[in-house]
C-alpha cells in the first residue's frame, strides 16, 4: 500500500530507493557491501559471534549459585533461545546472501523487521520480549566488534559497489545524532529520514554538505515505514512517499534526471569568478567539518574556507579527546589542502546538540541539560576547559607555519570573553616562543550569534579582526525558539524583520569599521537570499561546497548597486520576503537569462 509521510525539507533533490531502518543506538553499526567471494566468510564470522554470545550465557546459566531467583535461569534460558531462532540466525544469513550486507548490517536489519512484528503482537508477554531480542542483538555486535577490532579491520574492508543496476539505499531512523553523522557521511546512503529534527540541525548541515535529499521531522516515519520498503524522498517539499506507483516512481526518476542535468549545468562555473554585473567582487569560500572536505572545496570553486568546524576532531572518541598534536595535523591538513588559500577554524562548539561522547561536570550531554542551547556551550565551554582551550589554540598557532590562517571564536555575548581569550593568546604563544615552534600572525573573529553582540557590536570591532555573522544561532536566540525541535520549526524565520535588522546592522558597522564580515550560516547558502545579502553590502559569502555554484550563478546575475538602493524598502516593511520577491526580481538585469 502505497502512503506518504510529511516532514521538513532540510536538502533538496529527490531520492530513490529501498529503506534502511537502523535504531538510534546502533546507527553507528557498520555498514558496507561484501563482495560475493566473501559470503561465506562473513555468514561465518556471524555465527562465530552467535556461539561466542551462546557459551557466555550458557556459563553465566551453569553459574548461577543455588539460592538465585528461578526467573533468572529462565531469563537466560529465553535469549539463548532467541539466538538459535531461525527468525534470526536465518534471516540474517539471507541479508548477506542476498543483499551482500556485513554481518552487522544484516543483524540490524533483521531486528528491525523482528522488532515490529513484536510491537503488533497482542500478547502483553510476548510483546515485551522485545526487549530481550535487542540484549541478544547488541551482545552478538558486542562479539563483532570485538573480533573486528582484533583483526584489525576496519572501513578498508568496504566494497565500493556500483549502483548502476542495484538498488540505492535510504536511511530511517528517530534520530541521528552529529556524531553519528560522520559516520553517515561516508556511507552508502543516497539520503535520510528521521522522525525528529529542525531545518537548521546540525544533522540536516551535515546532509546539505553532503548534497544529498533528506527530511527530518517527520514524527511516525520510522514507525510507519519498513524495513526494505521502497521509498522517495522528496528534499524540496518535504514528502516521503513510501511503495510509490509505478506512475509516481516514473516522474520522480524523471525529475532526478533533470536535477543532474541542472548540476552538470552549474558545475560549468567553478572557474568562473564571483563577480556582480556592475562588477563586485564577491568570496564564495566554503564550511567544511574535517580536512577530507577541502578537495570537495576546491572543486566547488571555493577561495577559501571560511568556516572549519573544528568539533567534529572531538566527536566519535571512545577515548581521549584528540591532543596537540593530533589536531595539529588535521589544521595542518586542511591548510595545505587548501593551496594558499585561507582558512578560518572555529574553535571548538561543543554543547547542545553536539555533546561529547564522555560526561564531565563541565561538559553536560543534552538530555541532562534543561536549555542546553543556553547552557556551557562554544567559547563558554572552552574558557571553562582552559588546559584543554590552550592545547587546541597551540595546535591552530603551529598549523598557521603552513598557510594563512583565522581563528574564530563562537557565541561571543560579553566583550570580557574577548579579553579572556587575548591573555590566552598571549600564553599559547610565550609557550610556543619557549618551545621553539614557529607560528605566524593569526588574525582573530568572534561569530556573531547572540543578538548581545550584534547589539554591542561597536565595542567589539576594536578588539577584534573580523566578524562572521552565524545566522543558525542567531535567528534561533533572536526568535526564542530551539532549532533543532520540530515543534516549534515553523517559527523559525530568517526573514524576521529583527533577524533582518541584526544582520544588515552588523554587516554596515564592520564594512564602516574597516573590518571583514562573512555570513557562514545556511543563509550565505540558500540563493533565495544571495540578492537581500549582497543587498546588505555582504561581499564574503561562506557555505556548503554543494551549494557554491547556485549561489555564484545568483551573483553574477545581480546588479549590487540596484539591489542596495532597493534594500531600505525591503528593511522597512512588515513582510521583507513578500517585498523582496517584489522588489528583487524586476531589477535583476539578468533574469532573462534565467
Amino acid at each position: 500500500m502505497s502512503f506518504q509521510v510529511f516532514g521538513i525539507p532540510v536538502s533538496r533533490g529527490v531520492a530513490i530507493g529501498r529503506a534502511v531502518l537502523v535504531a538510534s543506538s546502533r546507527v553507528d553499526v557498520a555498514h558496507y557491501f561484501i563482495g560475493s567471494d566473501q559470503v561465506e566468510a562473513e555468514i561465518q564470522r556471524a555465527v562465530r559471534a552467535r556461539d561466542e554470545v551462546a557459551a557466555e550465557l550458557a556459563a553465566l546459566r551453569d553459574d548461577l549459585p543455588e539460592d538465585a531467583p528461578h526467573e533468572l535461569a529462565a531469563l537466560l534460558d529465553v535469549h539463548l533461545m532467541l539466538l538459535h531462532d531461525e527468525a534470526l540466525t536465518g534471516a540474517t544469513k539471507q541479508w548477506i546472501i542476498e543483499r551482500h550486507y556485513n554481518a552487522e548490517w544484516a543483524l540490524s536489519a533483521q531486528l528491525e523487521v523482528l522488532a515490529r512484528q513484536f510491537d503488533e503482537m497482542e500478547d502483553d508477554y510476548l510483546r515485551e520480549r522485545k526487549a530481550d531480542l535487542e540484549q541478544v542483538v547488541e551482545r552478538i555486535l558486542g562479539a563483532l566488534a570485538r573480533e573486528q577490532g582484533k583483526a584489525g579491520v576496519g572501513a578498508t574492508s568496504v566494497v565500493q559497489r556500483d549502483f548502476a543496476g542495484e538498488d540505492p539505499l535510504l536511511l530511517v531512523a528517530a534520530d541521528i545524532a552529529p556524531a553519528d553523522m560522520m559516520q553517515f557521511k561516508r556511507s552508502v546512503f543516497h539520503g535520510f529520514i528521521t522522525d525528529i529534527g529542525g531545518k537548521t540541525s546540525h544533522t540536516a548541515i551535515v546532509a546539505r554538505s553532503m548534497d544529498i535529499p533528506a527530511v527530518v521531522g517527520t514524527r511516525e516515519a520510522s514507525r510507519l515505514i519498513r524495513q526494505d520498503d521502497w521509498v522517495i524522498i522528496d528534499g524540496d517539499v518535504g514528502a516521503v512517499i513510501v511503495n510509490p506507483s509505478p506512475i509516481v516512481l516514473e516522474e520522480y526518476r524523471f525529475r532526478q534526471r533533470q536535477s543532474e542535468l541542472e548540476r552538470a549545468r552549474l558545475a560549468r562555473l567553478r572557474h568562473t569568478p564571483a563577480v556582480t554585473l556592475d562588477g563586485e567582487k564577491v568570496e564564495l569560500q566554503a564550511n567544511i567539518e574535517l580536512p577530507a572536505d577541502a578537495p570537495a572545496a576546491l572543486e566547488a570553486g571555493a577561495t577559501g574556507v571560511g568556516l572549519f568546524r573544528s568539533e567534529f576532531l572531538f566527536m566519535n572518541r571512545e577515548g581521549e579527546l584528540p591532543g596537540e598534536d593530533e589536531q595539529f595535523e588535521a589544521y595542518r591538513a586542511a591548510v595545505e589542502a587548501m593551496k594558499g588559500m585561507p582558512v578560518t577554524i572555529r574553535t571548538i562548539d561543543i554543547g547542545a546538540d553536539k555533546p561529547l561522547d564522555r560526561m564531565s561536570a563541565s561538559e553536560l550531554r543534552h538530555e541532562h541539560v534543561l536549555n542546553p542551547a543556553m547552557g556551557l556551550r562554544a567559547i563558554r565551554w572552552s574558557l571553562a576547559e582552559p588546559s584543554m582551550f590552550r592545547q587546541q589554540l597551540r595546535a591552530i598557532y603551529r598549523a598557521s607555519a603552513y598557510g594563512k590562517l583565522r581563528l574564530l571564536i563562537p557565541m561571543v555575548a560579553h566583550l570580557s570573553e574577548i579579553r579572556q581569550v587575548r591573555e590566552i593568546l598571549k600564553r599559547v604563544q610565550q609557550q610556543l616562543n619557549e618551545a621553539g615552534q614557529a607560528y605566524t600572525h593569526v588574525e582573530l573573529g568572534v561569530m556573531i550569534e547572540v543578538p548581545a553582540a550584534a547589539v554591542m557590536l561597536p565595542l567589539l570591532l576594536p578588539h577584534v579582526d573580523f566578524i562572521s555573522i552565524g545566522t543558525n544561532d542567531l535567528i534561533q536566540y533572536t526568535l526564542a525558539i530551539d532549532r533543532a525541535d520540530e515543534a516549534v520549526a515553523h517559527l523559525y524565520d530568517p526573514w524576521h524583520p529583527a533577524v533582518l535588522q541584526l544582520i544588515a546592522g552588523s554587516i554596515a558597522q564592520a564594512r564602516q569599521a574597516g573590518k571583514a564580515v562573512s555570513v557562514c550560516g545556511e543563509m550565505a547558502g540558500d540563493a533565495v537570499f544571495t540578492d537581500l545579502l549582497l543587498a546588505m553590502g555582504l561581499r564574503n559569502f561562506s557555505m556548503h561546497p554543494s551549494q557554491i555554484p547556485s549561489v555564484k550563478q545568483r551573483i553574477l546575475r545581480a546588479d549590487a548597486a540596484r539591489l542596495a538602493a532597493l534594500l531600505p524598502e525591503v528593511l522597512s516593511c512588515d513582510d521583507p520576503e513578500r517585498k523582496a520577491e517584489l522588489a528583487f526580481a524586476p531589477h535583476r538585469p539578468g533574469a532573462l537569462l534565467q
